[in-house]
C-alpha cells in the first residue's frame, strides 16, 4: 500500500480537540492491517539507513507507532510519557505548548552518552514535544539520528524547531 493510499484513509476531523483545529484521525489506518503494516515497512525502510542505538516513542499515539518500528528495526524501544506514568528514576523536560507548558519524562537509564536515538511520533505539528525530546538526549550526551512521523503538518513548520535533526515523515499536509 503506498503513502498516498495510506492517506486517504486518514479522516479530518474538524474542531477537536477545540475549535479551529482539524485533527487528522489515523484510528482508520491502524484498524486496517494491510496499512498499518504498510506504515511500519515504509518507516523501517527510512530508518533502516540510520545508525541508531534505540526508537525513543513519545506518548501516546507515537507508542502506536514506535512499538512495531522498533520490533521491526530489532532496536530496544524508551517510552516517552506524560510525568508521574514511570515506574522508575526519570528524567523530566518542561516544554512549551499553544497555552503554558506540560512535561514528559523517560527512565534515566533510557539515554546513554554517546548513544544514536531515533525519536518517533504519529504527528509533527508545532514540533515543540519533538524538541523537547531532542534536547533532553542531547542534554544526557546523546544524538538524535533522526525524528521519524507518520504524519506533518508542513504549514505549522514544526521541522524548524529541530534545528539541523532530520525530520523524516511519511504523509504529509
Amino acid at each position: 500500500m503506498s503513502p498516498l493510499e495510506i492517506k486517504s484513509l486518514i479522516v479530518d476531523v474538524p474542531d477537536f480537540p477545540k475549535a479551529g483545529i482539524v485533527f487528522k484521525d489515523i484510528t482508520p489506518v491502524l484498524a486496517n492491517p494491510i496499512a498499518f503494516n504498510a506504515v511500519t515497512e515504509h518507516l523501517a525502510k527510512l530508518a533502516a539507513r540510520m545508525k541508531c542505538d534505540a526508537v525513543l516513542a513519545i506518548e501516546s499515539r507515537g507508542f502506536i507507532i514506535g512499538a512495531p518500528l522498533a520490533q521491526r528495526l530489532e532496536l530496544p524501544l524508551h517510552l516517552v510519557r506524560k510525568r508521574g506514568k514511570l515506574p522508575r528514576a526519570a528524567i523530566t523536560v518542561r516544554y512549551e505548548l499553544e497555552y503554558g507548558f506540560d512535561h514528559l519524562e523517560m527512565h534515566s537509564d533510557a539515554i546513554r552518552r554517546g548513544g544514536r536515538y531515533l525519536i518517533v511520533d504519529d504527528v509533527i505539528a508545532t514540533g515543540g514535544t519533538a524538541a523537547a525530546v531532542a534536547n533532553v538526549v542531547a542534554q544526557q550526551g546523546a544524538s538524535v539520528e533522526a525524528c521519524l512521523f507518520l504524519i506533518e503538518l508542513t504549514f505549522l513548520a514544526g521541522r524548524a524547531k529541530l534545528g539541523d535533526v532530520p525530520v523524516v515523515s511519511l504523509i504529509t499536509y
